[in-house]
């Protein structure tokens, strides 16, 4: 097959799956393109905005507007504790959205403008009138708004490859052309910021404030337009019943992502290996203080630099497919305390005209091998809100950031340790003034070769320890690929079990519940094969010729397919077996007694107080879940008998779920009408037809204003939904798992 034949072939391909995915897949091409394309005007704002973020270390903070380390590193610890209650409410506000929109996509808008307004007003406040300490106020106040606005507007950006398919391998393929795509950005600032600076200024510097000042305002405005694209085309496709509309209560909600080990595995990574980027500025430090090159060899270089992250993308999902997410975060993680170390010796050549680039060298291929790990952590965290959602039943997205916020009272201790290095190795005040420097910018202190060589080789080695540090939650990270498809396969039989009792299943959803149940009852039978076979059979095949390695091969792959299918298979058929083991038996046994007593009654229930419950044995996996089991029941019932009282002092009302059917009725009828509105207002204008085009527009409107007030009554709904549903948590869920058993024994007949 020739270029043309192969070109023709991708267009054909391309036009075929544009707006309808392949089999077995979830996303269009229109929506990878769009994703893509979107991001890179995403990453424009976000490479301006979080050179405005206060952290240790901030050039545009530290060296540019002059900041010094210990100040930076006050308002830095305030910065953080202001971050607590915004990141809480914006993780309600995900967690308890319903739009037609999705979840993160109506942010997009909401919060991007102001984000962008913000980073334009901050690069142009006058600093160079201010003292030192008006500075910290300054740029503190705007970095409170930074941590709603821009945060927000980012982590609704990439909170969509979380939603945007329950398949984990279509999640990463789809993150790796994403980030091809979205580089484009870095690589363009990479490129011309350094000319730029050299036009603004006259000099090869790149800490002067008229540089950002020319260049930050108009990629902030080209990225936001551009990241529209996102809003409008990406669908979110999350695996969950249409009925299933319960707000989330924080603290709930909190104590739900708490219990997830993954989530604190890879956080825990990210807390030990806080000094792993300590190096990260010496490439800009060399160029700036050292004069290592001249601009356009630096613009040369960032680009290089820039450009490392690039290749992993386009490889990474080869990789995980052969070698899983676990080995490759293992792997890479390893090999960046290699790479970091062998900028030691180089750092020493400093003021050699070669330094540069070998240092450059060591950056690049630890950024080739790192990115690859980095590529995958918002696939992996995307993995650990399935299991989430698995192991509690609600899909709570937006708390993990709230939880996360733990790590932000490591970070108050962690992050003290870089100023502290900083300070102790020279980059100080009194330096400053002894070397016959300002000290109003210690930095300064980096135009010394002797202090240059002396700081950076102590970041070097501080990069090195939390490399090595960063490393070792990963062995435990046991959340494979296959255990992830088992998951979303249970998500979507509960799903469609849920939806059955409320009467809304969907005959698509069904055709792929049943398909799942037969391939589970047919694979579940099977033996596993021992692939140690297949794979000396394929070493042997490596001399036999091409023919017969390809189909030791092809065998290989099989048998591997195979294993996958039956552990899949042994996962689903647990779901429907759980209530014949000793666990499930207490726990539907439990739930007749509480659905028995009714609304008015399940409240007189008698449960043990908490000393018993914490008092109950724990040697066993059995007792274990006891024990979890009777401390939930407990706080479920606390919660309820407080809900209760403030909602329903004269007994519980049950909630009529017929609001929600007459609402989803009219959402859709209203969805219809504007889609063929806006057909006809497209086939209006492409005539020419002014008269069709007032009147479709007129039409579009009322429709638009007729699905906000739709929109207000399900919220209400949902509102009364919840409160019912916190009041009455212990009875409904008994309910639903009795409901479930039975449904689970009418498996053939639904």
């Amino acid at each position: 097959m020739n270029i043309k034949e192969k070109a023709a072939e991708l267009i054909g391909t391309a036009k075929k799956y544009w707006k309808t995915p392949p089999k077995g897949r979830y996303v269009t091409y229109k929506e990878i393109a769009s994703l893509s394309g979107g991001g890179i005007g995403v990453r424009f704002v976000s490479h301006c905005i979080t050179q405005m973020i206060i952290s240790v270390g901030n050039e545009l903070i530290g060296n540019t507007i002059g900041i010094t380390p210990t100040s930076l590193y006050a308002i830095y610890i305030i910065s953080l504790i202001t971050a607590f209650p915004l990141t809480a409410l914006r993780a309600r506000m995900i967690d308890n959205t319903r739009s037609m929109k999705g979840k993160y996509r109506p942010y997009l808008i909401v919060m991007g403008i102001p984000a962008v307004i913000l980073g334009i007003a901050f690069i142009w406040m006058p600093y160079e009138l201010m003292t030192n300490f008006w500075k910290c106020v300054t740029v503190l106040a705007f970095n409170i708004g930074f941590q709603f606005f821009y945060n927000f507007y980012y982590d609704s950006y990439d909170g969509l490859i979380n939603v945007i398919s329950p398949n984990s391998i279509e999640r990463s393929d789809v993150l790796s052309v994403r980030c091809i795509v979205e580089n484009l950005s870095p690589s363009i600032i990479n490129i011309a910021f350094p000319l730029l600076a050299k036009l603004v200024t006259g000099e090869n510097t790149l800490y002067d404030m008229r540089v950002y000042r020319f260049t930050y305002p108009p990629m902030m405005i080209f990225g936001f337009l551009i990241s529209i694209f996102v809003y409008a085309n990406v669908e979110e496709k999350i695996v969950q019943a249409k009925t299933h509309l319960i707000q989330v209560k924080f603290i709930d909600a909190f104590k739900a992502v708490a219990k997830n080990k993954y989530f604190w595995i890879i956080s825990l990574a990210g807390w030990l290996g806080f000094l792993e980027s300590a190096f990260q500025y010496i490439l800009h430090w060399m160029y700036e203080y050292q004069k290592a090159c001249g601009a356009g060899q630096f613009a040369i270089i960032t680009a290089i630099a820039g450009n490392a992250s690039l290749w992993p993308n386009i490889i990474a999902p080869f990789f995980i497919r052969r070698y899983g997410k676990k080995k490759i975060l293992i792997f890479t993680n390893m090999m960046s305390i290699g790479f970091i170390a062998l900028m030691l010796p180089v750092i020493r050549l400093t003021g050699h005209p070669s330094a540069i680039w070998l240092l450059l060298v060591c950056i690049f291929i630890n950024t080739l091998i790192t990115a690859l790990g980095h590529l995958l952590t918002p696939s992996v965290n995307a993995d650990i809100r399935d299991y989430q959602q698995y192991i509690t039943g609600e899909r709570v997205d937006g708390m993990f950031a709230a939880v996360g916020l733990i790590g932000n009272v490591i970070t108050l201790a962690t992050g003290s340790v870089l100023p502290m290095i900083y300070e102790k190795s020279g980059l100080n005040e009194e330096t400053a003034v002894a070397l016959g420097y300002s000290a109003s910018n210690v930095y300064e202190v980096l135009n010394n070769r002797e202090y240059f060589i002396s700081i950076c080789s102590i970041l070097i080695v501080a990069s090195i320890i939390g490399a090595a540090l960063n490393v070792i939650p990963y062995f435990f990270f046991d959340f494979t690929e296959t255990k992830q498809k088992s998951t979303i396969n249970v998500l979507k039989i509960r799903a469609l079990f849920e939806d059955y009792a409320n009467g809304v299943l969907s005959d698509e959803k069904l055709v792929e519940a049943v398909d799942i149940i037969r391939e589970a009852e047919l694979y579940c039978k099977k033996t596993p094969y021992d692939v140690s076979n297949a794979k000396y059979a394929l070493r042997q095949a490596k001399s036999k010729g091409k023919a017969e390695y390809a189909a030791a091969k092809a065998e290989l792959r099989r048998q591997k397919e195979e294993n996958e299918k039956i552990e899949i298979a042994l996962f689903v058929i647990d779901e429907f077996r759980k209530f014949t083991t000793p666990d499930g038996v207490d726990e539907l046994e439990n739930a007749k007694a509480f659905a028995a007593k009714g609304l008015d009654g399940f409240l007189t229930m008698q449960v043990p107080d908490k000393a018993k419950a914490k008092a109950m044995p724990k040697s066993t996996e059995i007792e274990k879940n006891r024990r979890r089991a009777a401390l939930g029941l407990i706080s479920d019932m606390k919660s309820a008998k407080k809900a209760v009282a403030k909602y329903f002092p004269n007994g519980i009302e049950e909630f009529d779920m017929s609001r929600f059917d007459k609402l989803f009725k009219a959402e859709d009828e209203a969805q219809a009408r504007y889609l063929e509105t806006a057909k006809l207002l497209k086939q209006a204008k492409e005539s020419g037809n002014a008269p069709a085009i007032k009147m479709h527009n007129e039409t579009l409107k009322l429709i638009k204003k007729e699905k906000a007030e739709i929109a207000k009554k399900i919220k209400a709904a949902t509102n009364d939904n919840s409160v019912y549903h916190r009041a009455a948590k212990p009875y409904l869920d008994a309910v639903k798992t009795v409901a479930q058993a039975e449904n689970y024994s009418r498996l053939d007949e639904i």
